[in-house]
């Protein structure tokens, strides 16, 4: 605990490492925990900088599990007035982002025991992850993740793609973020099916698609970004660039089946509309899914944005 806190201090703050300005850091600890906030504060963090947290305990089940300490970096005012309120109360913000997590798997999570009942681990250990996406967008002083290099190209392309400028909308966030999990996943051996990881991956694409409609593209267009992603990743994911055809043909030929049938099934769902009024029918539901392969989310995205409801029960 006392190494993993130190360490992480010096790769935040150290200028020859990320040298975060300290002052900007804050960090928040097990209420109980009281080592790791005197760790803290010997490596020199501020006692203001410093928030005790209810919720910082990590715990799934029977098992290792203990309590963790998060470092947030604060963008500044422009972001939100309010303070370390924000962190100490959990609300939802764009002030602090959390870069950041050490988790102290010191305790053996046991049914029927209370938290302060768990036995020791007998081997303790140090669970500790920093995300990519969030620290680029607090080195580069972007608004989100979506406007850092890791996902700009690909939100580029699909404003020549489109004709639309991006100023924050959705759709550029979700398609950019989509196609990356589709072209890694892929790349690594998943295929899209009705079953499984093989139905999140074809849940994933036919959103990706539905938010490309929204922007007027009316054709296969994903399978254009898969070039981006590997542009983007390929420099560290070698792999992508070897299965980068195959993934584009497996894009391409989903995207073609999809929009088939999204036009077939739309034309009878608005017919379907016009005859039953605010309210689709189980029926008529099971029926765009079943002879058309109309899935059951896009009636409902579809009947919601028409302020229609679905009888699903």
């Amino acid at each position: 605990k006392k190494e993993a806190i130190e360490w992480g201090y010096e790769i935040l703050t150290d200028p020859k490492w990320f040298g975060f300005p300290a002052e900007k850091l804050y960090m928040t600890y097990y209420p109980d925990d009281t080592e790791a906030r005197d760790m803290w504060l010997s490596v020199g963090v501020q006692p203001s900088h410093l928030i005790p947290v209810e919720g910082n305990f990590w715990e799934i089940g029977s098992g290792p599990c203990g309590p963790d300490t998060e470092i947030f970096f604060d963008r500044g005012e422009s972001y939100d007035k309010r303070g370390v309120e924000l962190i100490a109360q959990d609300i939802e913000n764009e002030r602090y982002i959390e870069i950041w997590n050490i988790v102290f798997s010191q305790f053996n999570s046991k049914p029927g025991l209370l938290r302060e009942q768990y036995p020791e681990l007998p081997k303790k250990n140090i669970d500790t992850g920093a995300g990519l996406e969030r620290w680029a967008c607090v080195i580069q002083e972007t608004v989100t993740n979506f406007e850092t290099d890791l996902f700009y190209p690909t939100i580029e392309h699909t404003e020549q793609l489109t004709h639309i400028k991006y100023e924050g909308q959705m759709a550029f966030k979700v398609i950019a973020d989509h196609i990356k999990a589709l072209t890694f996943a892929i790349s690594d051996g998943a295929i899209l099916s009705n079953e499984g990881r093989g139905y999140v991956l074809r849940r994933l694409l036919r959103r990706a698609v539905k938010y490309g409609r929204s922007l007027g593209l009316t054709e296969p267009f994903l399978h254009l970004l898969v070039d981006d992603v590997v542009q983007t990743m390929g420099v560290f994911y070698t792999n992508l660039h070897e299965t980068k055809a195959i993934v584009k043909k497996i894009v391409l030929k989903e995207e073609q089946k999809f929009l088939e049938t999204i036009n077939e099934g739309e034309k009878h769902l608005h017919e379907a509309i016009e005859k039953e009024g605010k309210t689709i029918s189980g029926q008529t539901a099971f029926k765009l899914y079943d002879t058309y392969g109309f899935p059951i989310e896009l009636t409902k995205e579809i009947a919601e944005e028409l302020y229609v409801s679905v009888d699903e029960e």
